[in-house]
C-alpha cells in the first residue's frame, strides 16, 4: 500500500531535516523482527531501502499480514502514545536499510518545540488513521464471510 503519510509527504521540509537528524542509518536481513506485539516501543524506523510487514497474532494460526510498506514509510508509532506498547508486530520481508530513531529523544526535541512536536503528531495521526482502515479492510479479507467488498 502506498502511503499518502510519508515522511517525503507528510512532513514540510524543516521538520523532515530535523527529524532525520536524529536518526542512524541500520539494515536488517530478511526475516529480522523488529518488534512484536505488546513489547515496549523504544524505537520507530522509516524505511529507505526493502519493505517492513506489519503483522498481527492470530491464536493458532501464522500471523496475519495487515500491510507492507517501502520506501519512506514509517514503521511503527506506538513509540509517540502512552503506554508505548506495540500494537503490531513487524518483519523485513527481504534486505531492509532504514533510517532509525530513538523515541526518547524525538519525544523530547518533540516537548521543547511545540511546533515541530506538532508536526509529528499529525503525521504520526495520519498514520494511526491509514493503518486503522488497513488492518481493518485485512481482517475484513481474511476472516469476514464474504471479504471486505470491496470496502476502501
Amino acid at each position: 500500500m502506498t502511503s499518502a503519510a510519508t515522511v517525503t509527504t507528510a512532513l514540510e521540509p524543516a521538520h523532515r531535516e530535523r527529524l532525520m537528524r536524529l536518526g542512524s542509518q541500520v539494515s536488517f536481513a530478511a526475516g529480522t523482527r523488529l518488534f512484536e506485539e505488546g513489547r515496549r516501543a523504544e524505537r520507530f524506523w522509516i524505511v529507505r531501502t526493502g519493505t517492513v510487514a506489519l503483522d498481527l497474532h492470530v491464536p493458532g494460526r501464522r500471523p496475519a499480514v495487515i500491510e507492507t510498506l517501502g520506501r519512506g514509510e514509517l514503521v511503527g508509532w506506538a513509540w509517540l502514545f502512552p503506554p508505548h506498547l506495540w500494537h503490531l508486530g513487524a518483519e523485513a520481508t527481504g534486505p531492509v536499510s532504514a533510517w532509525e530513531f530513538d523515541a526518547e529523544t524525538v519525544r523530547v526535541v518533540c516537548a521543547e518545540d511545540a511546533e515541530f512536536g506538532r508536526a509529528i503528531a499529525v503525521w504520526v495521526g495520519r498514520v494511526v488513521a491509514e493503518r486503522l482502515h488497513a488492518t481493518r479492510v485485512r481482517l475484513l479479507d481474511l476472516y469476514a464471510p464474504y471479504g471486505s467488498g470491496g470496502l476502501t
